[in-house]
């Protein structure tokens, strides 16, 4: 009783305090001498109402940018994981090859590599070589998030204490086999919320396609700004992100405290 009783009260001291807080934000940004310009600038309610319908269109090409590239970065990250932890003597040109890939995608800014392959593939003219946009935009998430991934991966794999595969071994399993039956599985489970944040990132980066002439939320809303000189729908656009980003933000929490309270439920 006494806890429950602490706990609502330690939850009323930090709305109370959190109002206190936005309430002070709210005044001092409001009493700023340029805040019409700035709200009339940013926060149009008017316009505001006219592109968040075209905003919101144009964020489907960004939902399904995010879905493709998740549907291909999943298999091929955990692929270039597994290449990393090969310890095989005649397999070593695959790691090196997989430790090269990781290390040039991860180190290279995202916005770097759109340009390059966006931008510069195409103008080669390869035959049978694509040159949509789209397609340039969605092999670039790909390249740059299976880096990534498969870092989470490694360390989902390497986290597996060394005797779960022994004791698989043991018992007539193969190393694929224990690796697929046994290390996978647990490992699997562990990297699920530094996945989903790698994916709210993968999420928010769907947006620098547009230098690419991609017509997606960003993009759209850049037009919409060009016209009308105003930057309201760009506020439009990062409503929506948030709007996406928050609960996978909230859930990424929610399961990581789910794994810290099984894992120490476990060393009880």
């Amino acid at each position: 009783m006494t806890a429950a009783r602490s706990a609502r009260k330690g939850t009323l001291v930090a709305v109370i305090s959190t109002l206190v807080v936005a309430t002070l934000l709210a005044i001092a940004i409001g009493s700023s001498p340029s805040w019409p310009v700035v709200q009339k600038a940013f926060f149009d309610g008017t316009y505001f109402s006219t592109s968040l319908p075209d905003v919101i269109d144009a964020f489907f090409i960004n939902i399904q940018l995010f879905v493709l590239a998740e549907m291909l970065i999943l298999p091929i990250g955990l692929l270039i994981a597994l290449a990393r932890s090969v310890t095989s003597p005649a397999l070593a040109p695959l790691r090196i090859f997989a430790t090269i890939y990781t290390d040039f995608f991860r180190g290279v800014p995202s916005i770097l590599l759109i340009y390059v392959l966006g931008f510069g593939v195409p103008a080669l003219r390869l035959p049978g070589v694509p040159s949509e946009p789209f397609f340039w935009a969605l092999v670039t998430l790909v390249l740059i998030y299976s880096a990534y991934v498969s870092e989470v991966y490694r360390a989902g794999i390497e986290s597996i204490h060394p005797s779960q595969e022994r004791a698989a071994r043991a018992l007539g399993l193969s190393r694929l086999q224990a690796l697929r039956y046994v290390v996978l599985p647990q490992a699997l489970r562990r990297v699920v919320p530094p996945l989903l944040n790698d994916f709210i990132g993968l999420q928010k980066d769907t947006a620098l396609v547009s230098i690419l002439g991609v017509v997606e939320a960003f993009k759209q809303a850049q037009i919409l700004k060009s016209a009308n000189f105003n930057f309201t729908p760009l506020m439009t656009t990062a409503l929506i992100f948030l709007v996406i980003t928050i609960p996978m933000t909230r859930l990424v929490d929610r399961l990581a405290a789910k794994d810290r309270a099984a894992q120490q439920g476990g060393a009880r």
